[in-house]
């Protein structure tokens, strides 16, 4: 029996320095395999694999939008709600420069620049969450109030949900 060994994150670390309960998963990374993928590999619902994903407004202020897998974030309704003009994705590079995490693998938790975090306030209905570790195909296991206790999280309503492909 062969025991797994699982990444020690700048994310990890952090959950660690709160004492966070978590557990760690790790899949079969796809590149654009997103959160369909993580979650059939893992056995879960899409809905709670949460997306982590670098915005920024049409000032160029960065930030990070936490947002249900089977959902797409509205950017018209979350800059109206942050009185911002736009919001749009950050480009991957400036992205990866702000979080220390390439895209696929980004965490809201032990980013290299500590930026603002919104979230889909249903995320913290549910009882349990699978969101990023901090490495491409590591996600991590928490109770969603647990972020509330390492992150100041503004929570907003920006979710649609994605059409069927």
């Amino acid at each position: 029996m062969t025991k797994t060994t699982y990444p020690v994150t700048p994310a990890v670390r952090a959950l660690r320095n709160h004492n966070i309960p978590y557990e760690p998963h790790i899949y079969d990374y796809q590149e654009r395999g997103g959160t369909k993928r993580s979650s059939a590999s893992l056995g879960v619902n899409e809905h709670i694999i949460i997306k982590t994903l670098v915005m920024e407004t049409d000032s160029g202020a960065s930030l990070i939008v936490l947002m249900h897998g089977d959902c797409e974030v509205s950017t018209q309704s979350l800059a109206r709600q942050l009185g911002a003009k736009r919001i749009a994705p950050c480009a991957p590079d400036k992205a990866q420069k702000l979080t220390g995490y390439m895209v696929g693998g980004t965490s809201p938790l032990g980013t290299r620049t500590e930026l603002p975090v919104y979230a889909e306030r249903t995320i913290f209905d549910l009882p349990l969450i699978y969101i990023n570790g901090g490495k491409r195909g590591f996600l991590v296991s928490l109770a969603p109030r647990d972020l509330k206790r390492v992150l100041k999280i503004e929570e907003v309503e920006a979710a649609i949900l994605k059409s069927a492909t």
